[in-house]
């Protein structure tokens, strides 16, 4: 037993140390994973970054187009929103991407467009008609400077990454024509915060011409006009939207001439003494509302859906059914109407008619600009904006279904398109000054397809994946 023990002691002494040596090893392989780790974590993070920094940009452009009224506008106006690295929408990617750095660095961006049938450009002047229906915007971004921290011992100092994401644009006039549909219909779009107003499918710049073709779901008269007549084009056309109820009568609508709707001439005096007026119909608000403004608190649900958001009542565009009506119990019209004062309070947070402080638009070339107000719940006066109280959508009835005839408290109407307005401001009679942004046609045919319920009658989303 004592030889055995003196043996097991000896071979104990000839491993002394080889434990440290264990550890020595197993640490400088331990360190490598972790250095591995934090590299890699680096590097997720910069790729979410610039995963963010594309999306941000793409959804940035395809808004500009949007709101811009580039979706009703001819080809010839396209290079001002996206024709190259000048182009306003392109502008609008670089900037966006310039406020989102990656690892701390600036990054490369390209900006292309496509009408989702072609390959992408980065000047969308040579796209086709379906470009002006479904634009899209793919942005790519690239990073190639993301530093490297442990990874250095093995001679890298710096990874790159990049990332891409396309958005889109969608306005359904005429899509059908323009092989942009699913299923052989028209998506049909559900706008909320819609404004009832109810105007019919008439163009007071245009000898009365409809705004929409409804047979094919066509614009009318596409195009822009920078001196508000709408000879060269529906957008930036200027006119007043008159209540067309008989002013005599103040407590409910009282339509002046209800076999003539819009009338072409009335015995009342409605409106400034213009040529460009177009008469609405108050609509039919279910409410609730929300994003109400305080002064608004205590007006009727139709002035509160002027004032503030209307989520609730769907005007159901595309689809082969007739269910929105308008409110002939409601009175909209004059200075101290309902129309006027929650207009006010919008702009405003006043209830002082004519406006003052509100946003305003500089429509004498295009892009058109939207200017803050010093009522600007953001506190920018002067400054540019993209998005304004002052921009409003307005449902389109047909005013030759059914005889053209309203006669009904609540008569059904069926809506063929919405057009998208500035408010400039409101006559000392109560009328409103708007100036056309857009216009979209629901199609030319009742639709199976799902909704798109959006905040704008030309939605933006992302595609996912990108295309």
């Amino acid at each position: 037993m004592k030889v055995t023990t003196k043996f097991r002691r000896a071979v104990r002494n000839d491993e002394r140390g080889v434990t440290m040596v264990l550890v020595a090893v197993a640490m400088v392989a331990i360190i490598a994973m972790a250095a591995m780790s934090i590299d890699l974590v680096t590097l997720y993070l910069a790729r979410e970054e610039a995963q963010r920094a594309a999306d941000a940009s793409a959804l940035a452009a395809a808004r500009l187009i949007s709101v811009s009224g580039m979706t009703s506008a001819n080809s010839g106006f396209w290079s001002s929103m996206c024709g190259g690295l000048t182009g306003w929408a392109t502008q609008a990617a670089l900037a966006v991407s310039v406020q989102n750095t990656i690892g701390g660095q600036q990054s490369t961006v390209n900006v292309t467009y496509s009408d989702g049938t072609t390959s992408g450009a980065s000047d969308c002047a040579a796209l086709g008609p379906a470009f002006a229906v479904n634009p899209i915007v793919t942005v790519q971004v690239n990073s190639v400077s993301i530093p490297s921290f442990f990874s250095r011992i093995w001679g890298s100092t710096s990874n790159s990454v990049s990332a891409t994401a396309t958005a889109e644009v969608f306005n359904p006039s005429d899509s059908a024509n323009n092989g942009v549909s699913f299923n052989g219909f028209v998506t049909p779009v559900h706008p909320k915060c819609v404004k009832p107003w109810i105007v019919p499918n008439w163009d007071p710049g245009n000898a009365g011409l409809p705004l929409v073709t409804t047979s094919t779901g066509q614009i009318r008269h596409p195009g822009v006009s920078t001196d508000l007549t709408g000879s060269a084009g529906i957008v930036g056309e200027q006119f007043y939207l008159v209540a067309d109820c008989n002013p005599i009568n103040t407590t409910r609508c009282v339509l002046t001439s209800p076999a003539d709707n819009p009338p072409k001439a009335s015995p009342f005096t409605l409106g400034p003494t213009v040529t460009r007026k177009l008469e609405y119909l108050p609509g039919a608000v279910t409410g609730p509302i929300t994003a109400v403004p305080s002064c608004a608190s205590a007006g009727t649900i139709y002035e509160t859906a002027v004032a503030g958001c209307d989520q609730s009542t769907v005007y159901h565009c595309g689809e082969s059914v007739a269910v929105d009506t308008v409110d002939l119990n409601e009175y909209p019209g004059g200075v101290a109407g309902d129309t006027a004062m929650g207009l006010a309070c919008s702009l405003t947070n006043t209830s002082t008619i004519p406006l003052d402080g509100q946003d305003s638009l500089i429509s004498t070339g295009y892009p058109f600009v939207a200017i803050a107000g010093d009522r600007n719940p953001l506190n920018i006066s002067g400054s540019p904006v993209v998005n304004s109280n002052s921009i409003m959508t307005l449902p389109i009835y047909d005013q030759t279904a059914n005889g053209g005839s309203i006669t009904t408290t609540n008569n059904p109407v069926t809506i063929v398109g919405f057009l998208q307005v500035f408010v400039n401001d409101v006559a000392a009679d109560g009328s409103v000054q708007v100036t056309v942004l857009n216009v979209a046609a629901c199609g030319s045919n009742g639709s199976t397809n799902t909704p798109l319920t959006t905040n704008s009658p030309v939605p933006v989303r992302l595609i996912t994946p990108p295309q």
